[in-house]
């Protein structure tokens, strides 16, 4: 069986955001005719978006239709013990022209009861940022539940937020109950649980074409923060050449920052798929049986039944991502 896998690339699944622009096309070279595309959904097994494949023999089935196929051959051993037919990570890229909702995620426990869901963690790494562009992630105060409240009933939210000024690289990892946002002119990556559930808890008092401001889930959302937490959430991370450079390692997703300038050998002795964005430039990705290229604003999936494979660039910068 996983003697035909091969390094996979799926269809985008593009989004129409409120607050979308238009980067997706014009840095990320995605062949849009919508307006204001806010996301790529580049790997989803969410219900109701789930990938299709667009290269090789597998060309057009569903990524639903390669985990009942291949199973752990795709996903490895561990993880089709764990997550089974499902495919445990979404992986995409965000454009934010104007500024998203402040909002924050559950954790695992919450949004099964909630929503028969995983929870949401998730990390972003800053492809572009216009000048002065910010993310926000947390808060700028030692926090409590009785001080939010009364700063959400006085409109007064953005006096508590830490708005943190970012630039091409930065990388930032949000757990859980961690109220964060995107800000006006940051083009990121984003890795997360495949999960879809976000508690909005501001949008900045915007109303859409007809009128209408967007739902806000402000009594869930009070018992899905987390307000002890601290403020690691600023990733530092290597990177040296031609080698992973760690990121992120979580329970549920590892990021590596690979610069590669050369020809690598990789060996998969991690039992598990690889995911690689390429965030810039571009790369030859060879197997036994098969080469694919990857270049700026693309993903593709290495099975897990694949144990070795060579990257080759010149310049050509990509997270590696792996559970």
């Amino acid at each position: 069986m996983k003697h035909d896998l091969y390094p996979i690339k799926f269809k985008p699944i593009l989004k129409e955001k409120i607050w979308g622009g238009n980067k997706l096309n014009t840095l990320l070279n995605k062949n849009i005719n919508l307006h204001n595309v806010g996301e790529s959904w580049e790997i989803s097994d969410v219900e109701g978006d789930t990938s299709v494949v667009a290269n090789g023999v597998l060309k057009g089935q569903s990524l639903k239709d390669l985990l009942e196929t291949y199973k752990s051959d795709l996903l490895g051993d561990n993880n089709y013990k764990t997550f089974g037919n499902t495919f445990p990570l979404l992986i995409k890229f965000i454009d934010a022209k104007q500024d998203l909702s402040i909002q924050l995620h559950p954790n695992d426990e919450l949004a099964a009861k909630r929503h028969n869901s995983f929870g949401k963690t998730e990390m972003w790494y800053v492809m572009q940022a216009d000048d002065d562009a910010n993310l926000i992630v947390g808060f700028n105060q030692k926090m409590n539940k009785e001080t939010y409240l009364k700063h959400l009933e006085d409109k007064t939210l953005t006096n508590i937020l830490n708005f943190d000024k970012v630039k091409a690289g930065d990388t930032y990892f949000i757990e859980v109950g961690r109220v964060h946002a995107i800000g006006a002119g940051v083009l990121l990556a984003e890795i997360q649980q495949t999960s879809d559930i976000t508690y909005r808890v501001y949008d900045w008092d915007r109303v859409d074409d007809e009128g209408n401001e967007r739902e806000l889930h402000n009594d869930l959302a009070i018992d899905a923060f987390n307000f002890d937490m601290d403020d690691d959430f600023r990733v530092d991370y290597k990177t040296d050449e031609n080698t992973s450079n760690e990121m992120v390692k979580c329970p549920y997703f590892t990021t590596n920052f690979l610069h590669v300038t050369e020809s690598i050998l990789k060996l998969n002795n991690k039992n598990s798929f690889h995911i690689y964005m390429c965030v810039e430039g571009e790369a030859l990705i060879v197997t036994e049986t098969a080469s694919e290229f990857i270049k700026q604003g693309e993903t593709i999936l290495i099975p897990a039944a694949i144990e070795t494979y060579k990257i080759t660039a010149k310049n050509a910068k990509l997270l590696e991502v792996y559970v």
